[in-house]
């Protein structure tokens, strides 16, 4: 069984204890955590939802809260004699599905 859910602004296709990476969640290491929206459940069955699926969840818990790859920007404006040179590590949460409801 598979599901299909919304987090961050972002849809990620999870099954049962698979480890997946989304947008940084205000849990605790080791908690549990229910994400609610379900827009689509998988299997035998399949189930869309207009936009979520009624009565479905994902239960996952967290695995660690941490930084991503740094990434380094540059920019600058010609003959201005301006420079700007920044740099950003995008913090995520890694959780591992426990149960989906249908």
């Amino acid at each position: 069984m598979y599901a299909v859910i919304q987090t961050g602004g972002k849809q990620y296709r999870v099954e049962e204890k698979s480890v997946v990476r989304v947008e940084k969640l205000d849990v605790a290491v080791g908690e549990t955590v229910q994400l609610g929206q379900v827009l689509m459940v998988g299997g035998e069955e399949t189930r869309i939802g207009k936009p979520y699926v009624a009565g479905a969840s994902v239960t996952a818990k967290v695995v660690r809260q941490g930084l991503g790859p740094k990434i380094n920007g540059y920019t600058y404006k010609k003959r201005k004699n301006q420079h700007h040179r920044y740099g950003h590590r995008q913090p995520f949460t890694e959780i591992v599905v426990q149960s989906i409801a249908p």
